[in-house]
């Protein structure tokens, strides 16, 4: 293997395909982009929910090898709610309990024992201490980059600070500092760390001044996503939200929405229809449908329901990172709505790429003024389009990834230790 081509395992508490959800399509964008130079082999957990021969179907399209680990601990309902109590007796964050697989490292163990890898990208701290750093007798161990998708506490100590109902901040006031202690760990034992957005880097240097980072943007298949003679145009009527409906951000966003903003645009514009596109909706959100909101729930092929759309909404009011639901919602050309902590870490500019407003009536106003002027929505989304391509493809994404893992190799000097 020489050092042009590299030999990378990647380690994920999730199949990274198919893509169902944001930290799903990160990976997938990022791994697939760089088997195309590189021999790319993944250890993932998987939940019981999931297809397992549909994610080894899809990751073998560019994996060498692909190894799925069963997570018995599951994903939802009574045993994650059992975990989570046993959390609370425990220094440890909950998000750590769930991924501490004894199969897991043993599949690790295996694989790098067996292969000399040039370096191993772990998705997410909660992973971080897996024994990594490991390679056949004889030769250098390979270097660990940490690829953070978010800063989780981050997140969890916005819920503790949220509306959220009043047991979920209590124990998300619990775990926040755990997560912390978990993460720090895991920042300041990695060789190198990739962040989404420049505001996460800060946020990972205020823990580990010294540490090697880099910025590797959420990005979108621009050639996937794209504006297609064949999709219905734009009904001058839909306002769109999508996105994994599992994840309490998402949630709180939507909610947030539907019960504080849409009945601000409903009131202005009799015609308006809101759709909420996402897998996984909870009882609160389907709670909230009718007749002029429609719950879909996953669909097949986001295309046609974004083209459709004469506006899409982001209300987030949680999470970190960046929004994949922005860049894919911009390289399908469409006028944008956003928070200003929805649109965080994406180098777009209000006015030009999309519009920005905090606050639930100016939120609507914003919404109300795309759906009443089709030649702003058409100017919002060709600019739109046009920053996908030359900023947020998962082409341009991997080869900055490609040149931060030759960084931390020659940094490391893999090649002369032992």
């Amino acid at each position: 293997m020489t050092r042009d081509r590299l030999n990378i395992l990647f380690v994920s508490p999730i199949p990274p395909s198919p893509p169902l959800g944001g930290a799903q399509a990160r990976m997938h964008g990022l791994m697939a982009n760089l088997a195309r130079r590189h021999e790319v082999t993944a250890i993932s957990l998987i939940d019981e929910q999931d297809d397992a021969d549909a994610c080894r179907r899809d990751m073998s399209r560019y994996c060498r090898e692909v190894v799925l680990v069963p997570n018995p601990k599951g994903r939802a309902g009574r045993r994650k709610r059992l975990l989570q109590a046993r959390s609370l007796l425990s220094l440890r964050s909950f998000e750590h309990h769930r991924c501490a697989i004894p199969a897991l490292q043993a599949e690790v163990d295996r694989v790098l024992r067996r292969d000399r890898f040039d370096v191993v990208d772990v998705e997410c701290t909660y992973l971080a201490r897996l024994r990594l750093r490991q390679s056949p007798e004889g030769t250098a161990r390979p270097p660990v980059v940490l690829g953070t998708h978010e800063i989780a506490y981050e997140i969890v100590r916005q819920v503790a600070r949220s509306d959220a109902s009043l047991g979920r901040r209590i124990y998300a006031g619990l775990n926040w500092r755990k997560l912390r202690r978990d993460e720090r760990a895991a920042i300041r034992g990695a060789d190198g760390i990739s962040a989404c957005s420049a505001a996460d880097r800060a946020r990972l240097l205020a823990h580990a001044p010294a540490a090697r980072t880099v910025v590797i943007p959420n990005a979108a298949d621009v050639e996937f996503y794209r504006p297609r003679p064949s999709d219905p145009p734009p009904d001058g009527r839909s306002v769109v939200f999508f996105g994994l409906l599992s994840t309490f951000p998402n949630t709180d966003g939507v909610l947030h929405f539907l019960r504080d903003i849409w009945p601000r645009i409903a009131a202005q514009r009799p015609e308006a229809r809101c759709r909420i596109i996402g897998a996984r909706p909870p009882a609160a959100v389907q709670g909230l449908a009718g007749p002029r909101v429609e719950i879909t729930g996953f669909v097949d092929d986001l295309r046609p329901h974004l083209a459709s759309a004469a506006v899409l909404v982001v209300p987030l009011r949680l999470g970190g990172g960046t929004r994949l639901k922005i860049v894919e919602g911009m390289a399908m050309g469409k006028a944008i709505v956003s928070t200003t902590l929805g649109a965080e870490g994406i180098d777009a500019v209000a006015e030009r790429d999309l519009l920005i407003a905090d606050e639930p009536e100016g939120f609507a106003a914003s919404v109300v003024r795309v759906l009443d002027d089709p030649a702003l929505a058409a100017r919002l989304g060709s600019s739109a389009r046009r920053l996908a391509e030359d900023r947020y493809s998962w082409g341009a994404a991997a080869r900055a990834l490609e040149r931060f893992f030759g960084e931390v190799i020659a940094d490391t000097g893999v090649e002369g230790e032992k």
